[in-house]
């Protein structure tokens, strides 16, 4: 892979064995390592076509897409220096303050 310092007008980005399966399927893929402003901005684009793949996903097909978001999320989490554990425990200490969803509340403002 060759790497580029400014941004690329096309492609995007991939899973990192995204490009062995091509192979693995008789094509030889075209690529290169973001750098890491790029990275990040592609990340947060990705995670936009993630959740959209989610939102238009049946019920079937959701807990994969779902999934998909996930890895995203821990993507970024990774990019800013926050492993998965981290991760959590920030998520468990908001859960803990603000509570969860659980218990499916709808505000619909003040009186």
């Amino acid at each position: 892979m060759r790497q580029l310092d400014r941004y690329s007008t096309s492609g995007k980005l991939v899973r990192d064995r995204i490009p062995q399966i091509i192979r693995e399927d008789g094509a030889e893929p075209v690529t290169y390592t973001a750098g890491r402003e790029e990275y990040r901005s592609r990340l947060r684009d990705k995670l936009g076509e993630e959740v959209a793949e989610f939102l238009e996903a049946d019920e079937q097909s959701a807990p994969e897409e779902l999934a998909d978001v996930l890895e995203v999320v821990r993507a970024l989490a990774a990019d800013l220096g926050v492993d998965a554990a981290q991760l959590e425990k920030i998520r468990d200490a908001k859960a803990a303050e603000r509570g969860g969803f659980a218990d499916r509340i709808v505000w619909t403002g003040n009186r």
